[in-house]
């Protein structure tokens, strides 16, 4: 079985394939012959979400599967079932599942200890692996390449930080310039497995606090909601440390390159704190094309891992 549980457990050349699939899908190729027609699949998330959750159902009947909907408190995990348990049964059923939850990827491993349910992680407390994919897809669509392209991230080191971490470091000659807050980094031990893929892989990332040393002519600016699916964080003063890291028109200005830069959101977005009016809806943001490419790399995500004989 083919799961996508985390970016870690791929080979570069699978990432790359996934990002040209939809690539392919957002030009009309590839779901036409609806290689998922007969599978059935569950969409299960225990936490709110507007575009993972629409982008994966509707892609899924666009391959020509069927969905259902689990919301956190309609499977009998919550009763006390077994996590193997439920694999066991719900394996019997479905050809896929694709998961949200603010917990490890533990249970998702767990989950995935069957030989006929691929499992998907539509994100988890630590990564947001299918994010990743949608960010190279917009940012190749853009530029028409991913080597030689310089991202610069801003904000904080979550989930969908840590899965563009592993993104590029699985991407020669792409470079990422991650810079937060102090104390709102990314993981010691992401960091360090990111850049252990970039030194085999030619591609380079690094990361530092300093709101006010930012490099410039960069290819891309990112940022992401300060607070993670809203979860408020244990420092009242938090938003204060925050603040020199928002994107304003000035600071775009400061770190584009003549020859144009773009700007990404994952969203949802707080506006006003991460991000602008006139950035996110400015001329530079492709923010919500990135939404959109959503759907197309949950497509090829759903192929790749339920069909992948029609990929081959």
């Amino acid at each position: 079985m083919r799961h996508v549980i985390s970016l870690a457990d791929m080979y570069p050349d699978d990432l790359s394939r996934l990002v040209d699939d939809a690539l392919a899908m957002a030009d009309g190729q590839g779901a036409e012959d609806q290689p998922l027609k007969g599978k059935i699949g569950g969409i299960y998330f225990r936490g709110t979400s507007t575009r993972t959750r629409t982008s994966f159902t509707v892609g899924a009947m666009r391959l020509g599967a069927q969905v259902i909907a689990y919301g956190p408190n309609d499977l009998q995990l919550v009763t006390g079932e077994s996590i193997q348990d439920t694999a066991r049964v719900l394996s019997g059923f479905l050809d896929f599942l694709v998961i949200r939850t603010n917990g490890s990827v533990e249970e998702m491993r767990t989950l995935a200890n069957q030989n006929s349910m691929s499992i998907v992680n539509a994100m988890s407390e630590n990564e947001h692996p299918t994010q990743a994919i949608a960010d190279l897809v917009t940012i190749k669509e853009a530029l028409g390449r991913l080597h030689d392209v310089h991202v610069l991230y801003i904000g904080e080191g979550n989930n969908s930080a840590a899965a563009l971490a592993l993104a590029v470091g699985m991407t020669e000659g792409m470079r990422l310039t991650v810079v937060t807050p102090e104390g709102y980094g990314l993981p010691a031990d992401v960091l360090e497995f990111s850049n252990a893929l970039a030194r085999r892989g030619g591609s380079t990332i690094e990361q530092h606090h300093d709101a006010g040393s930012l490099p410039k002519n960069v290819d891309v600016v990112y940022t992401t909601r300060w607070q993670t699916m809203g979860v408020q964080k244990a420092d009242p003063d938090w938003k204060t440390k925050f603040k020199p890291y928002g994107i304003t028109q000035k600071m775009m200005a400061k770190v584009s390159k003549p020859s144009g830069t773009i700007f990404l959101h994952d969203l949802p977005a707080v506006r006003g704190d991460e991000v602008t009016d006139e950035v996110l809806d400015g001329p530079q943001s492709l923010a919500f094309r990135q939404a959109y490419h959503k759907m197309t790399s949950a497509m090829a995500v759903l192929k790749w891992c339920v069909a992948p004989a029609a990929q081959d």
